[in-house]
């Protein structure tokens, strides 16, 4: 039995890995900084309960007989590489194991794009687990339809031949992958610049195989080129997978698929380019296109993907969505605004690095698709180390907001300052939605304010 030690275990990245290596068989160990401070405990639970044993994050359960991966957060400061090093271990990266899990499959599915990746990633493993193709998936979400399954529900686990994975285009491990089948949904700008990203789009291309699926709607992936190139769109007729008469209901959308109707039980007409991607996937690996359309019917979506976390007595609605970028902030706020009512929207920057570099393309999406009632809220961004994250505050960002004409944008430093103001200020038919990722308490902060409103 192998001795793997995961540090970072409660990220979304880390913690579906370390539940399939436990599944496996490994002896698995994992540490967090948020489990140190009594944060995260439903997540410490739920790996516990896959008898993965949480350790401190001092580097005192470093041991020599032990593989050591840490989450791209983590660099040589962290108390457990510092062990890991002075002990002579290698430190991988989380990339480095989802690279290997990946091979060891005869059929891979790699999920790509700036947005949507998570969604389709988990659209396909859903797909194909449903009609009984035994997929591995591997995700950085919470697929609600396996919200009871034991441990955390971003993956799931067979030893078939097909593996699902998202593949991360952030830090460049998008390009360590080589599967079957890739998608790309999209390019926009995120992590990194424009340049980076195509380049490492370019070369995931290279590495696919068999079928590269790709967003014809999207200038910068349609013109990516390949053997096998097939294309979804709700634009264009002439595209392999194309969907049209869109309708938006209360329950989520309504489209039309090679003559026939499906329904989505998601928001947002992006959805419907996410279930294309998908439906085209499964495809590929040998499932009918329409069957595939008929199967997402039944998909209740990600968590923190537009998730309607309740309505109270006086009908507002609480949203909880994981957006975090410009394109998937304006996308989620568009989806918002195909429907009636106010909006107040509380959005935490994820990291320093992230307010720096898309900062102002934030507040020119907000601007822009906001409406004259509608109310936009930042804390503080959410630094991992604030004595080494500075230089940046969320203000910045709320003084650009208001540079592009948009007046209700408001600083309140803390999250409790920004709870009070919408316990305040929320009246019947609002939808309060809360926006951020890599802070895990931002679905407690959801239903505790659900509770209070």
């Amino acid at each position: 039995m192998t001795k793997v030690c995961f540090c970072g275990i409660s990220g979304n990245g880390m913690s579906p890995l370390a539940q399939i290596l436990s599944l496996k068989g490994y002896d698995v160990y994992g540490s967090d900084r948020s489990f140190d401070v009594g944060r995260d405990a439903d997540r410490r639970q739920a790996l516990e309960d896959m008898g993965i044993k949480i350790v401190p994050q001092n580097g005192s359960s470093i041991t020599k007989d032990m593989e050591v991966y840490v989450s791209a957060a983590l660099d040589e400061t962290n108390p457990d590489v510092k062990a890991a090093l002075q002990l002579g271990i290698p430190v991988k990266k989380r990339s480095d194991l989802l690279a290997q899990v990946f091979s060891e499959y005869k059929y891979g599915i790699a999920v790509g794009g700036t947005s949507g990746k998570t969604t389709t990633t988990a659209m396909i493993g859903y797909i194909l687990n449903t009609l009984n193709k035994k997929p591995c998936m591997i995700n950085g979400g919470m697929l609600r339809n396996y919200e009871k399954q034991k441990g955390i529900s971003n993956f799931i686990y067979n030893t078939e031949d097909i593996c699902v994975i998202e593949a991360d285009e952030s830090d460049g491990s998008i390009c360590k992958y080589y599967p079957s089948v890739g998608i790309i949904n999209n390019i926009s700008h995120d992590h990194t610049s424009m340049e980076k990203l195509q380049e490492y789009f370019l070369t995931f291309a290279s590495h696919v195989k068999e079928a590269l699926i790709i967003n014809y709607d999207c200038e910068l992936t349609r013109n990516i080129k390949h053997a096998n190139a097939i294309t979804f769109s709700t634009v264009n007729p002439s595209a392999d997978f194309y969907a049209d008469n869109i309708k938006f209901n209360a329950e989520g959308l309504e489209y039309s698929f090679r003559g026939q109707n499906f329904r989505l039980k998601l928001f947002g007409a992006f959805n419907v380019s996410n279930a294309l991607a998908a439906i085209a996937a499964c495809t590929q690996a040998g499932v009918d296109p329409l069957a595939a359309a008929k199967t997402l019917e039944g998909f209740l979506g990600i968590q923190r993907r537009l998730e309607i976390v309740g309505t109270t007595k006086t009908n507002i609605t609480l949203i909880d969505d994981f957006a975090h970028n410009p394109s998937k902030i304006g996308s989620s706020l568009g989806a918002l605004k195909e429907y009636d009512g106010r909006l107040i929207v509380m959005y935490q920057s994820h990291s320093a690095f992230s307010a720096q570099n898309t900062g102002h393309e934030v507040a020119e999406v907000v601007a822009k698709t906001l409406g004259p009632d509608d109310i936009f809220l930042m804390p503080e961004v959410y630094m991992l180390n604030p004595e080494t994250d500075k230089g940046i505050t969320a203000a910045n960002i709320i003084n650009d907001i208001k540079s592009f004409g948009f007046k209700n944008a408001y600083f309140l430093k803390t999250q409790s300052a920004v709870h009070d103001y919408i316990a305040q200020n929320a009246k019947a038919g609002d939808r309060v939605v809360i926006m951020g990722a890599r802070d895990n308490t931002l679905p407690t902060f959801s239903r505790n304010l659900l509770k209070e409103l």
